[in-house]
């Protein structure tokens, strides 16, 4: 038999002091008959005497049957084997049964139980519970905690394939086209074209002062130039004229935002971008990209690579007293409970979702619970099943022999009146 808590004892000794009572007064009115009776027979013409003896009487008579009865709902009285005794430990099976559907059939029918759902603000609830900085980040702090739990429990390498097949095979489907086309088509449009033909610029002037540069063009020139002009060394003349006018030419372009040539670059690009928009060449050339970069083997080693990084910091993270994972998700809940108090319709929708999904939950498991709860009462076992009732309910079942005493006393004069009333 399980420890009672102090209160459950304190509800057992009250109950069992009623019960002493109920019996103490029993035997009370017991030795109040028989007082009565031998007052009577000394003295026959006193009619009080004769009206005590009948209250007593019928008042033993009547605590003696609630007696009785309280006792058989439990075991027999007196031990002794009266049918219609011991009626729960008797019936225990039915009572289980009985109790199992009556649950079901009156308190887990979804007509019954969607009423009372809907009566529950559930985002209202999340949201306030979410708003809170503290209650975010100790549920966040909270469910970090098992990330490592979970990263062990996983087959990494199966995942990281998983993953990767399913990427790969997402992109291999996808015309990318139209996503490249747009790209250079907003790189054209915030001017970072102007940006682009700057570096540009800034790299041919890189290119034009490099001394081997330099003089591989000086060698071109010169296989290209008549001897003559070799000879009159004006192969290096015409070359630094090239290279003074390229230079200034240059200059000329990268200082003056509105200098023609960024006019041309502009148009150039945006031709260049229309006409790739309907290109079925430049569509096919993206797709054939795609699918070489899809098809090389180092996507994997990238894949599991980027895993082991993460998992890495996630770890480190995780184990971290002040983990940014944890106060990020912290941020995260109390962005979500934040939001939810100000979007009635999204309210409206989670309590709607939640009253549909526990509904139907209980509606699919109340054959269940019914069953789990047939099972638990026949295994309860029936000495504390007893104290239990006797616990909880004992006293009014005492108070029932007290009112049986009190009842059958005054019965028991009616019935002394009616009787003296028709003998005379």
């Amino acid at each position: 038999m399980r420890h009672l808590q102090k209160d459950e004892a304190l509800k057992l000794r009250q109950a069992r002091r009623v019960k002493t009572l109920a019996t103490v007064v029993l035997f009370l009115c017991f030795c109040l008959l028989v007082a009565a009776k031998i007052l009577e027979h000394h003295f026959p013409g006193v009619i009080y005497f004769a009206i005590i003896a009948a209250f007593a009487e019928a008042a033993t008579i009547g605590g003696i049957a609630d007696w009785y009865a309280v006792v058989a709902l439990f075991k027999r009285p007196l031990n002794l084997p009266i049918p219609h005794t011991a009626i729960i430990p008797n019936n225990r099976q039915r009572i289980a049964s009985n109790l199992g559907s009556f649950i079901e059939e009156n308190f887990l029918k979804r007509e019954q139980i969607e009423p009372k759902l809907k009566e529950i603000d559930f985002a209202g609830e999340m949201a306030h519970w979410l708003s809170s900085k503290k209650r975010s980040r100790n549920l966040s702090s909270f469910l970090v905690r098992f990330v490592p739990q979970l990263l062990d429990s996983i087959d990494e390498k199966s995942l990281v394939r998983f993953a990767s097949e399913r990427v790969t095979k997402q992109l291999a489907q996808t015309d990318i086209s139209p996503l490249v086309s747009s790209v250079m088509e907003t790189f054209t449009k915030d001017g970072r074209h102007q940006r682009l033909l700057d570096e540009i610029i800034s790299a041919l002037h890189r290119f034009l002062d490099d001394e081997e540069t330099l003089a591989v063009i000086r060698e071109k020139v010169q296989q290209e130039l008549p001897r003559v002009f070799n000879l009159f060394r004006a192969d290096s003349l015409i070359l630094n004229r090239i290279m003074k006018k390229m230079s200034e030419l240059l200059n000329d372009i990268k200082e003056d935002e509105s200098h023609p040539m960024r006019a041309e670059f502009e148009t150039f690009l945006k031709n260049y971008v229309e006409r790739t928009r309907r290109s079925r060449v430049f569509k096919k050339r993206v797709e054939d990209m795609k699918q070489q970069v899809l098809a090389r083997p180092e996507l994997t080693d990238a894949a599991e690579h980027l895993w082991a990084n993460m998992r890495d910091y996630v770890l480190k993270d995780a184990k971290s007293e002040n983990s940014v994972l944890a106060a990020r998700l912290g941020d995260l809940f109390v962005d979500v409970g934040t939001t939810l108090k100000s979007e009635p319709k999204l309210k409206r929708d989670i309590n709607s979702g939640m009253v549909t999904v526990l509904s139907n939950l209980v509606d699919e498991q109340r054959q269940n619970i019914s069953a789990y709860v047939t099972e638990q009462v026949q295994g309860w076992d029936m000495d504390e099943l007893v104290m239990l009732i006797e616990m909880n309910v004992g006293k009014d079942l005492q108070y029932i022999r007290f009112n049986g005493m009190l009842i059958g006393g005054f019965v028991g004069i009616c019935l002394y009146v009616i009787e003296r009333a028709l003998l005379h």
